[in-house]
């Protein structure tokens, strides 16, 4: 299997905090892997290094064998990584179809207006919108936000998908909603999904295999079977020590 995703020795410093430490990641084409860890453990500074918000203090980012280190955002967006934030980072005075049009016609410049309106529904009508499409964004619910960033990141075509915590604040069964949504983008399109999560029963319902994070640095992975049972893993993460 090729990879898609590949740092080495990745590392970032704030002063005296390592808030990466040395991480080699390996993610294969058409992958859906669930990072998992204490808050505070690195998982999103590591989606910013990837993503180019962030430059590393040493160390490398390769994306499809490309070394993109240190591209600038706009650039790695183009090159097809998309990524949602953890707060729901919407147009609020955009209706939503308006909300995908926008990253649709930046990725599809000369598209036709049938072809482009037709594909948009589509992407709407996967992410549970359809009958949202003419209001504004921000009338939406917490959940329905947190959709509608997964479809304008859908809209953009991208290769690799970056999810940070898809669910926060959602209801049970929205949670439930995006676990077969994130299910349905990774069989359905092959698109290689990097999500960062902290509802263990989420992560149960979708992930392959499972990255755990501490102190920056990765801990362990395997599957959720094998990071479920791992003493280790449950005194950081489950068990008593919440934070690192």
């Amino acid at each position: 299997m090729a990879l898609i995703l590949e740092t080495r020795n990745l590392t970032k410093r704030f002063g005296g905090l390592t808030a990466v430490d040395r991480v080699h990641l390996k993610l294969d084409e058409g992958e859906l892997r669930c990072i998992i860890g204490p808050n505070g453990c690195g998982k999103t500074t590591l989606f910013n290094l990837i993503s180019g918000f962030y430059k590393p203090t040493e160390g490398q980012v390769l994306y499809n064998g490309q070394d993109i280190t240190g591209k600038a955002v706009y650039a790695i967006s183009e090159l097809g990584i998309g990524r949602k934030f953890q707060v729901p980072s919407v147009f609020n005075q955009l209706t939503v179809y308006e909300n995908v049009r926008v990253p649709f016609y930046f990725r599809h410049r000369h598209s036709k207006a049938e072809e482009a309106h037709q594909e948009i529904m589509s992407l709407l009508a996967k992410v549970n919108l359809s009958d949202r499409r003419e209001d504004l964004a921000i009338n939406l619910a917490h959940g329905e936000k947190q959709w509608l960033e997964i479809g304008m990141v859908l809209a953009s075509k991208p290769r690799l998908m970056l999810l940070d915590e898809p669910t926060a604040g959602m209801t049970v069964g929205e949670t439930s909603k995006t676990a077969q949504l994130i299910r349905s983008i990774s069989q359905e399109t092959g698109i290689s999904i990097l999500v960062i999560e902290h509802d263990i029963s989420f992560v149960r319902e979708i992930a392959g295999r499972i990255t755990v994070m501490y102190k920056g640095a990765l801990f362990k992975e395997g599957s959720y079977e094998e990071i479920q049972t791992d003493a280790e893993v449950r005194e950081i993460y489950l068990g008593r020590q919440k934070k690192c």
